[in-house]
């Protein structure tokens, strides 16, 4: 694939680096010459010093003949206008890395709409949703967002006792908005149909919005709620606030410290069911009174990779179950485990798997394995003339795959046998492994 990176900062660099890695042609935007300098001496991709929203420039970078375009500057804004220009210059997909999370939020305004870019991506978020997979394991053991992050993808084990269990799914009269994708275990893994029963122990893939999820697990695959788990996060920052978001809408008596006044008041304001503490995690006696040693969980998130090293080890040794760290040098990877830091998140890796997905190519926009490798979630573009659009979903044969959901003009639904994709849609599709060649097949021109 051609490939345009706007930024030759660390982030650029580093996807720069994994794109190589991958034989893609990779071509580097900076405006700093000296950057550019840095990554010549170590990288084999063409290098061209500019700003990312001059026309110009991008024409001379061939943003009008690229795959891909990523705009990964340390600017929002330089990231928005340029990943906007690339796309209107021809570019086929464009993302943007954005800071900001007002930048994310669609419920005042759609900025990727208005820019015409196909994704936003935030380290920070990202990051807080690696960590929200590590935090509620071992019961859950996927957490992936598709379709721009209204739909998520949950696999979990059913419990004995419950009342999903035994029972042919057409007869469990789940939500619409729900969708049953896979049912796995050690003996089977099988895209779900009308008539199929999973038994306790099968591991459930579903497909929704995270409270619709979180219900329908409580009601039809867990026995009795498991006990609410106290987690405490150090660092109030993107990524801190992110998590604590995310948690809030789960099981969790969540604690978030941070050492800013002003951030306080301003997370305490948009975490209503989060406890704000105005610590800090640096200094033992803050770490007592906030009672870390009694927690389950103790995530450091400040934006110090060596302050989340200390207050994680000063965590354990005050007594917490387990230990979770952001830390962005990979260096500092061989050391964490002697340390007894449980699970390491680097903003890095998270974003590498992310683009990964992107540069499948075809009509797959992103793609994620999920159930040991048996089965593949896709988001697929929806092209003129497949054949997946020539018929209602009753009449179109899907051979090992469910599509999930389908976003149509922003408007994120989960179809039924009545509805018929169309060209300009988008799709999430299950897709077994064994069927991966077949499933393609309906989404490509014919």
């Amino acid at each position: 694939m051609n490939i345009v990176i706007f930024g030759a900062g660390t982030v650029g660099t580093s996807i720069a680096d994994l794109l190589c890695a991958e034989n893609h042609n990779v071509c580097l935007v900076d405006a700093s010459r000296d950057a550019l300098s840095l990554v010549e001496e170590r990288l084999d991709v063409r290098t061209l010093c500019g700003s990312a929203c001059d026309s110009i420039v991008l024409f001379q970078a061939g943003v009008q003949s690229a795959d891909l375009v990523l705009a990964v500057t340390s600017l929002d804004e330089v990231n928005l206008v340029g990943a906007s220009l690339a796309k209107a210059m021809g570019a086929k997909r464009s993302l943007a890395r954005v800071f900001d999370q007002a930048y994310l939020d669609t419920s005042t305004f759609d900025y990727r709409r208005h820019f015409g870019i196909d994704r936003l991506l935030s380290l920070e978020h990202l990051t807080a949703l690696e960590l929200a997979r590590a935090i509620r394991m071992p019961t859950l053991f996927a957490v992936e967002n598709f379709a721009r992050g209204g739909i998520e993808v949950q696999e979990f084990a059913v419990e004995k006792g419950s009342k999903g269990a035994h029972v042919p799914l057409k007869e469990l009269k789940l939500p619409k908005n729900v969708r049953i994708g896979l049912i796995s275990s050690e003996s089977r893994c099988i895209i779900a149909g009308a008539n199929d029963i999973v038994e306790p122990g099968d591991h459930v893939t579903l497909f929704g919005s995270q409270e619709a999820l979180e219900k329908v697990k409580q009601d039809y695959f867990e026995h009795k709620p498991p006990p609410k788990l106290n987690v405490i996060i150090a660092g109030g920052g993107e990524t801190g606030f992110n998590l604590a978001r995310l948690l809030q809408k789960g099981r969790f008596n969540t604690v978030l410290m941070e050492a800013d006044a002003e951030r306080c008041e301003y997370l305490s304001q948009r975490l209503p069911d989060t406890t704000v503490l105005h610590a800090d995690v640096t200094r033992q006696v803050e770490m007592q009174e906030a009672r870390v040693g009694k927690a389950e969980i103790f995530v450091a998130a400040t934006g110090r990779d060596e302050d989340n090293i200390v207050c994680g080890v000063e965590a354990r040794e005050l007594g917490c179950s387990r230990i979770l760290s952001v830390v962005r040098r990979p260096d500092y990877a061989n050391v964490l485990e002697r340390l007894g830091i449980d699970v390491a998140v680097s903003p890095r890796e998270v974003t590498s798997r992310q683009i990964l997905g992107m540069v499948q190519g075809g009509v797959i926009i992103a793609g994620s394995g999920i159930s040991k490798g048996d089965a593949e979630v896709w988001e697929v573009e929806i092209v003129e003339g497949a054949p997946v659009t020539k018929a209602p979903l009753k009449d179109v044969s899907l051979p090992g795959c469910l599509i999930a959901a389908m976003v149509r003009e922003d408007f994120i639904s989960v179809p039924g046998a009545d509805d018929q994709l169309k060209a300009g849609d988008t799709a999430v599709v299950l897709v077994h492994r064994n069927s991966i060649a077949d499933t393609l097949a309906i989404f490509e021109r014919d």
